[in-house]
Order: structure tokens, then sequence, then C-alpha cells
């Protein structure tokens, strides 16, 4: 059983940053696709960025040039780092993994960004 669990989340200030961290229970190297998405109160889960098992990335336009993903195969874990944060990028963040038809979810971290 694949578990993908996220971590880094918090309270942090407009305009600052936080790397969050999704760690999968076994090696990442077997999954197509690893990606990020987030879900604000009232909103639809949106795509924030993925990355493909040879290494290229996509980012929703709002994201662009602000944040970064990111993996590590010896650690089993994909990263986010997430710069001039926004008001506007409070949300549950979560990490999804694909393999063959399959679609795995980690639990969702809570990203805050206010002062």
């Amino acid at each position: 059983q694949v578990q993908l669990v996220e971590s880094g989340g918090g309270l942090v200030q407009p305009g600052g940053s936080l790397r969050l961290s999704c760690a999968g229970s076994g090696s990442i190297r077997s999954f197509y696709t690893m990606g990020w998405y987030r879900q604000a109160p009232g909103k639809a889960r949106e795509l924030v960025a993925d990355i493909t098992l040879g290494g290229s990335t996509s980012y929703a336009d709002s994201m662009k040039g602000r944040f970064t993903i990111s993996r590590d195969f010896a650690k089993n874990t994909m990263y986010l780092q997430m710069n001039s944060l926004k008001p506007e990028d409070t949300a549950v963040y979560y990490c999804n993994a694909i393999y063959l038809q399959y679609s795995y979810w980690g639990q969702g971290t809570q990203v805050t960004v206010s002062s």
C-alpha cells in the first residue's frame, strides 16, 4: 500500500517562504508523475505543480516564478519550495502520485499566509 505523507505547512507572513515535503512509503522512482495540489475553503482542488519521471516540470500560471517542485530519489521525497507567499496561497496542500491507473494522495498539510 502506497502512503504519501506531507509535512512543512504552517503559518507564514505575506512575502515569506515555506518548503513542503512529501515522503513516500517506498521508492518514488516508480511513479510516472508526482504533483502538488491545493484546495482553499469553498474552492475546487487545483494543480499547483507536477514533475514527471523524466524530470519535466509544469506549474500553474499563478505559481510560476514563485514555487519550485523537486524530488530526491535517495530520500523518496518530493518537495515544493514556496517563495513570495501571498494570502491567496492559503490552502490545504496535497501531494499526489500516479502509477499505472492508480492515483495516490497524501492527507494534506495546511498553509496559512497571514499577517
